[in-house]
C-alpha cells in the first residue's frame, strides 16, 4: 500500500469543496464603485498606493452591480435613497456581501432625523460593521479581513447572511411624508388666511 501512496502523493490534493470555494471567494472580493457621503472619500483613499487595498485582492472596484460581490455602504443613507440601494443589492449575483462603513451606515450616525435610515441593516443584510466617523482605510481593511474570516466559515449548502428586512418601511415612510406634506399645506393655507391685507 505504501507504493501506491508514494506514487500518487505529488499528483493529488485532498480537500473539501467548501474550502476551495471559500478560498477563491475570499481571495478575490470585487467591491462595487458605490459611495454615499464622506466615508466614500476614505473608501476611495484605500485604493491608492499609500494604503493599497490590492494586497487583499479587492482592488477591482466594479462599475456595475452585476460584476461585483461586495457592497460597501459608505456614508449616510437617506430613506429616499433606500429603494435604490435595495435595487442595487438585488442586482448583485450570489454570493454577495455588505460592509456598513461608518457610523451613519451602521446606526444613522448623528442624524437621528425622519429622513435618515437608522442603519442599513434594516433594508439589506450586513455582514461586517466598520466603526468610525469617518473610518480610516485601515479600519476598512480590518473589516475586509473580518469578512474574509466569515467567508472562510461559509458552506455552499446555505446562504451566507439571512435577510433581516422590514418590508413595509419604505411604504410607511411614503405615508408619513404624504401626511407631513398635507399638514404643511394646510398650515400654509391657514397662515395665508391670517395674513392681514394692506
Amino acid at each position: 500500500m505504501s507504493w501506491i501512496d508514494d506514487r500518487f502523493a505529488n499528483k493529488f490534493m485532498v480537500s473539501s469543496v467548501d474550502y476551495v470555494f471559500n478560498w477563491a471567494r475570499k481571495s478575490a472580493i470585487w467591491p462595487m464603485t458605490f459611495g454615499l457621503a464622506c466615508c466614500a472619500i476614505e473608501m476611495i483613499a484605500s485604493s491608492t498606493s499609500r494604503f493599497d487595498i490590492a494586497r487583499f485582492g479587492s482592488e477591482v472596484f466594479r462599475p456595475s452591480p452585476r460584476q461585483s460581490d461586495l457592497m460597501i455602504v459608505a456614508g449616510t443613507l437617506t430613506l429616499k435613497m433606500a429603494p435604490v440601494v435595495q435595487r442595487i443589492y438585488a442586482q448583485m449575483p450570489d454570493p454577495k456581501w455588505v460592509i456598513a462603513m461608518g457610523g451613519c451606515a451602521a446606526v444613522g450616525g448623528p442624524f437621528n432625523t425622519y429622513s435618515v435610515l437608522q442603519g442599513v441593516d434594516r433594508i439589506v443584510p450586513v455582514d461586517v460593521y466598520v466603526v468610525g466617523c469617518p473610518p480610516r482605510p485601515e479600519n476598512l481593511f480590518y473589516g475586509l479581513l473580518k469578512l474574509q474570516d466569515k467567508i472562510d466559515q461559509m458552506s455552499i449548502a446555505r446562504r451566507p447572511t439571512e435577510v433581516r428586512l422590514k418590508e413595509d418601511m419604505v411604504d410607511d415612510f411614503a405615508r408619513r411624508m404624504e401626511a407631513q406634506q398635507a399638514a404643511a399645506a394646510e398650515s400654509a393655507l391657514t397662515t395665508i388666511g391670517e395674513t392681514p391685507q394692506r
